[in-house]
């Protein structure tokens, strides 16, 4: 397991569906370590904290394993080509993360890197933020079809974080499992 990516972003103004809208997902990989503390990566910013940020959410994860999934949906929709990839922070992730996925992190993880310490807080859901970055309107009913959310990271020990620094997985007290708890609001959403 470890971090492919360090992802970051300035929060930008962009037209939604002919309104102004001011978003942080069109998160761009960066360069050597990152600092990392209890409210996120050092340059980053969330445009709407009630939904993104915080030290619940300070820093989002999501696994590379679920790229294709994305890049053939693209193409599906006729957003893009099959040979069209993906850029890291493309879901909008701080850490495009490698060897593991949602159905194995449970809430209270430890994923100690190198650097710093960070813990699984919550699944995270989709918004219409994530349907303009994606290209396509049905982005998050697939989301929450598909249970590919990543993971909300709170930072337990702040430090550094860069791309290809190894993640060690320490177990937590193994109640709740992530994609359960993002699958259970997916379902009370389509009630």
């Amino acid at each position: 397991m470890k971090v492919l990516s360090v992802n970051r972003a300035r929060a930008e103004r962009v037209s939604i569906d002919g309104r102004s809208v001011l978003t942080g997902i069109a998160k761009r990989a960066c360069e050597g370590p990152v600092k990392v503390g209890t409210l996120g990566l050092d340059g980053d910013e969330q445009a709407d904290r009630t939904v993104h940020g915080g030290p619940s959410k300070a820093v989002y994860a999501y696994p590379v394993e679920h790229y294709a999934f994305w890049v053939a949906a693209r193409a599906r929709v006729g957003v893009a080509s099959l040979d069209e990839p993906l850029l890291p922070g493309a879901i909008g992730e701080n850490l495009t993360i490698e060897g593991v996925t949602e159905d194995r992190l449970w809430i209270g993880d430890r994923l100690r890197l190198p650097g710093c310490v960070l813990v699984v807080s919550e699944p995270r859901f989709p918004c219409f933020k994530f349907a303009h970055a994606m290209g396509f309107a049905k982005a998050p009913k697939l989301m929450f079809q598909s249970g590919y959310c990543g993971a909300y990271l709170a930072v337990l020990e702040p430090g550094a974080v860069k791309a290809g620094d190894e993640i060690e997985l320490l177990p937590g007290p193994r109640e709740v499992g992530l994609r359960e708890l993002f699958l259970s609001r997916a379902v009370r959403n389509r009630t």
